[in-house]
């Protein structure tokens, strides 16, 4: 009378709640079960082992880090390097001729010339060595000036972080083929 009837059968889980598309269909599983699945040692056993493959992974990151600098993947990237204004600042900077890429060459010429211990040439190198100074600061000042409008029309003034004006200024230092990551575009194709 009050048991359950003879002619009832016993239902499962699975047939009382039948599967649903998008759903989950198992039941959660335990906390306990869960953190003991993921627990670790702290230091492992075998410490040459992981220290070998700490090794190789490193250096597996490292070569994606080196292959995105030449092929400029911003998925790998290092986070200085990241980002669409970065790209866009590397690609400005890459454009155009700058000044401060004449510096070093320039300035392996004054050192060999100052060998030569004439106090004419010692005195011209001297004043080129400060020409060449204060035309690259200049040159840079005023192409971040232009690069930085530029940034703000395209990306917006609350997007651009801090840095980015030293970011242009070390790339325009650098001698296009040894900057990385590496110019991709040719000289006079400025981005859009």
């Amino acid at each position: 009378m009050f048991g359950r009837g003879k002619t009832e059968q016993a239902t499962t889980p699975e047939e009382a709640h039948p599967p649903r598309e998008g759903a989950k269909n198992r039941p959660t599983p335990k906390r306990k079960d869960q953190e003991a699945a993921r627990r670790q040692p702290l230091v492992q056993a075998d410490r040459k082992r992981a220290r070998q493959e700490a090794r190789v992974k490193r250096n597996e990151q490292m070569a994606l880090t080196r292959r995105a600098m030449v092929t400029g993947d911003d998925r790998h990237l290092p986070p200085r390097d990241k980002g669409p204004v970065r790209r866009y600042i590397r690609d400005y900077v890459d454009a155009r001729w700058n000044m401060g890429e004449f510096m070093l060459p320039v300035m392996v010429i004054v050192l060999a010339l100052t060998f030569l211990r004439d106090p004419g040439i010692v005195a011209i190198s001297t004043a080129i060595t400060y020409s060449i100074i204060l035309v690259a600061v200049l040159d840079t000042f005023l192409m971040w000036r232009r690069c930085r409008r530029q940034l703000v029309e395209k990306f917006g003034a609350d997007r651009l972080g801090k840095g980015n004006g030293m970011y242009a200024a070390m790339r325009a230092f650098q001698l296009r083929r040894f900057r990385m990551p590496r110019a991709m575009g040719p000289r006079g194709q400025y981005p859009s």
